[in-house]
């Protein structure tokens, strides 16, 4: 029954994010306030960088280095202040617009938009008109782009690749009995190997028809 207080110190460059595991109120100068049960009580402190908003990244995870510079760089945000939804699925529409923005979000040279599904505006449209322009992808149709379709990871290595200029990779053999010899992704897949990009699924496996993670994006 009494009110118990506690005062969070974060080291240097840090800061406290969130405190769980009782009802904690937050009385300011990272001091927090609760009252005590008749048991055990356990409290839980999230401890980030002070350059990190996210409450979903932290330093534990893989791509922790790769989101904060990718929102340093302006490439890409959260899907809200303090989320960067890093489990969500990136689709056609977000995977264009991260390498536009990472070419210095460029003016496309063609403005005549023949995409009935990308609307005049949109926050995409410009890095879709791009991307088409310079070869980096197509639409799904002569007139439908796809924007909200999901890109897999044999898309997105084909992207990177052409975003790149589509060089051709030193390394020809390949170990992935799910990518087939002669595929429109083969090489693209091999060349983002090569460079340390991405590895497979497994030793033998690529996996390129899965769904990409806004955090492997």
């Amino acid at each position: 029954g009494q009110t118990v207080t506690l005062t969070c110190v974060p080291d240097a460059g840090y800061r406290v994010a969130r405190v769980t595991g009782a009802k904690v109120t937050g009385i300011g100068n990272d001091t927090y306030t609760f009252v005590m049960d008749n048991a055990a009580v356990e409290l839980k402190v999230l401890f980030l960088r002070e350059n990190n908003p996210f409450l979903d990244v932290n330093e534990t995870q893989f791509f922790y280095d790769s989101v904060l510079w990718a929102m340093e760089e302006g490439i890409t945000s959260g899907i809200s202040a303090n989320a960067f939804g890093p489990l969500d699925h990136c689709n056609r529409a977000q995977v264009v617009t991260f390498l536009w923005r990472a070419a210095g979000s460029p003016a496309p040279k063609n403005v005549k938009n023949p995409f009935t599904d990308v609307a005049a505006g949109s926050w995409y449209t410009d890095a879709v008109l791009w991307a088409v322009e310079n070869g980096i992808t197509n639409g799904l149709t002569a007139t439908t782009f796809g924007p909200a379709a999901v890109c897999n990871r044999a898309q997105v290595v084909t992207f990177l690749h052409r975003a790149e200029g589509s060089p051709t990779p030193t390394q020809k053999e390949n170990a992935f009995t799910d990518v087939q010899a002669g595929s429109w992704y083969e090489v693209p897949v091999l060349w983002a190997l090569e460079n340390g990009i991405t590895t497979g699924a497994t030793a033998t496996t690529f996996n390129p028809a899965g769904q990409c993670q806004r955090a492997q994006v």
